[in-house]
């Protein structure tokens, strides 16, 4: 499949577009994301999730919004679902408030989840938005979560890594699998960023060819014959906007 990668500045142009010009709200992004991160954690195991036990670790940005999201979704789906916020519920932004909310009347949150107990665990701490190294308390969960040696699957990027020149940070998230969110990251794709990355999945959000086109990216359909693919080849750096 032959898709461009974007850089962080290019993803943010997108989702401002998504907004402002054609009226898809963050609520509906999010939705999407959260639905298919949870589609893409049944596959991983094995598609039963009866008696299956999940970890889903969220930040307090819109990537931990999306992991609640998907906690909602996989717990409906029959599976045992541990939510940890890392940081201070009065800090959420007010989209993924909204989640947390939801988590919280559902009986979801656990501080103090055992991750090496999981079946699955899900890192939503860090989105595509990350400036310099994680600070406590997110590198300390990023190092459980390595040391935990449990499969981790990534929401849009591994946590600790930049989105634009794949550099790892000191705490890093090591996935078995990463979901890009609408188009991979360009950091993905450096050179030593397959050690974190895992396998790259890509998800759809509901961005129309439109935007794409005004962003001089040409038609882009990705998800022609699955809202879930696996970019087995390697993504060409999108040149425009």
């Amino acid at each position: 499949m032959n898709v461009p990668a974007l850089t962080t500045d290019q993803m943010i142009t997108v989702d401002r577009l998504m907004i402002q010009e054609f009226a898809v709200s963050l609520e509906q992004m999010m939705e999407n994301a959260g639905h298919n991160l949870a589609d893409l954690a049944r596959r991983m195991l094995g598609g039963a999730l009866q008696q299956r036990s999940l970890a889903v670790l969220c930040g307090l940005g819109n990537n931990g919004g999306g992991g609640m999201v998907a906690a909602r979704h996989l717990h409906n789906w029959g599976a045992r679902v541990a939510v940890v916020l890392a940081g201070e519920a009065s800090r959420l932004k007010d989209t993924p408030r909204h989640q947390w909310e939801i988590l919280a009347r559902m009986g979801l949150a656990q501080a103090t989840p055992k991750l090496a107990e999981a079946d699955l665990v899900i890192d939503a701490l860090i989105g595509y938005g990350m400036h310099g190294e994680p600070r406590p308390p997110v590198a300390r969960w990023i190092e459980r979560m390595n040391a935990a040696q449990a499969p981790i699957l990534s929401l849009d990027v591994p946590s600790g890594l930049d989105a634009t020149t794949g550099a790892a940070g000191t705490s890093c998230v090591r996935a078995t699998a990463t979901l890009a969110l609408a188009l991979p990251k360009t950091g993905l794709l450096a050179p030593g960023a397959q050690d974190y990355v895992g396998e790259l999945w890509l998800a759809d959000i509901g961005v129309p060819p439109e935007l794409y086109r005004r962003m001089g990216l040409g038609v882009v359909l990705a998800f022609a014959e699955a809202s879930i693919v696996r970019l087995a080849e390697r993504p060409q750096t999108a040149q425009g906007a």
